[in-house]
């Protein structure tokens, strides 16, 4: 396992995490032998949040943790909060940054994980109503009592990162985004500079260049998805060339098309970490083999090219 650092924040973390979003699926022996999958290969940092499966999937990893005898400080645990769901529906009814949500969603979310402290917690998306000083109020208050550590943000652009940022004396030390072969607008839009076809089209600020300029870690979230979970790339007759190209590097590196896919993620110098969300811990194994993959530059844009991108 290869490890890098998360922001500015002091923080080494392996360059991919495990994602728990599904785990609530499992039985808590397979969560069990999920967790311990990961652990074993070095993976020391997993995402969660308060709203996956009402709580559900963060409270089946804290019992993960607690049966496999995990030390508390060999791992790093991240939540996220701000997403308010009806609780008969479990449908989106808000999103919610008032300083009474988060502490409380906070401090359910420590009940769940059963821990006393999260080592980052991320605001989930943004909210439009946010009040800016409240929002700083909370993060005080967070920080203070010694329940966060580290804060910050999750499907944020750059301006909205800059309007809280102006807020809150906390660094901002990650942002969560979709990234990977299968949504590449980040990089599109890097390439077709001062053009008028729809690559050129900046939808989000300038995102990459944002993040490696404020030295924020971008966590890329869903990187074998297409669309907005549409489904995955790998395998997928939609993508015959991508495929082609995965299996190509895969048979020459020696291992699965997926670690090929999570290596062109990390060979990015923006040195992003890559989401883990798969609960196959044959599949993991062979995700995790992807950070002692080294693409060529060559390599990288190759698959870019077969994701069916072009070079202007």
């Amino acid at each position: 396992m290869k490890y890098a650092p998360l922001g500015t924040s002091g923080v080494t973390a392996s360059r991919v995490a495990l994602g728990v979003m599904r785990i609530n699926e499992k039985q808590q022996d397979e969560a069990d032998e999920i967790v311990k999958t990961v652990l074993d290969a070095g993976v020391n940092f997993f995402d969660t949040a308060d709203c996956y499966s009402a709580g559900e999937s963060s409270r089946r990893f804290g019992q993960a943790l607690v049966d496999l005898g995990v030390e508390r400080d060999s791992i790093f645990v991240q939540t996220k909060f701000g997403i308010y769901r009806d609780s008969e529906s479990n449908d989106i009814a808000r999103y919610d940054f008032s300083k009474k949500h988060l502490v409380a969603a906070l401090d359910d979310e420590l009940e769940n994980l059963q821990t006393d402290y999260v080592d980052f917690v991320l605001l989930h998306r943004p909210d439009t109503l946010v009040d800016v000083d409240e929002l700083a109020q909370a993060f005080n208050e967070l920080q203070t009592s010694g329940k966060v550590r580290h804060f910050g943000v999750s499907n944020v652009n750059p301006w909205q990162v800059e309007l809280l940022q102006s807020a809150v004396s906390q660094k901002l030390e990650v942002n969560q985004l979709q990234f990977g072969l299968g949504h590449t607008n980040m990089i599109q839009q890097e390439f077709h500079v001062n053009m008028e076809d729809a690559p050129s089209l900046d939808h989000d600020g300038g995102l990459l260049a944002y993040s490696r300029l404020r030295h924020m870690t971008i966590q890329a979230w869903s990187p074998f998805q297409f669309g907005f979970f549409e489904g995955v790339f790998i395998g997928n007759p939609k993508f015959p060339e991508l495929n082609e190209e995965l299996d190509k590097l895969a048979r020459q590196y020696g291992v699965g098309k997926s670690a090929i896919a999570v290596a062109w993620i990390l060979r990015h110098p923006a040195k992003m970490q890559v989401l883990l969300g798969s609960m196959t811990p044959s599949r993991l194994t062979d995700m995790v083999a992807g950070t002692e993959v080294e693409l060529t530059a060559q390599e990288w844009y190759d698959l870019y090219l077969a994701a069916g991108n072009d070079l202007p």
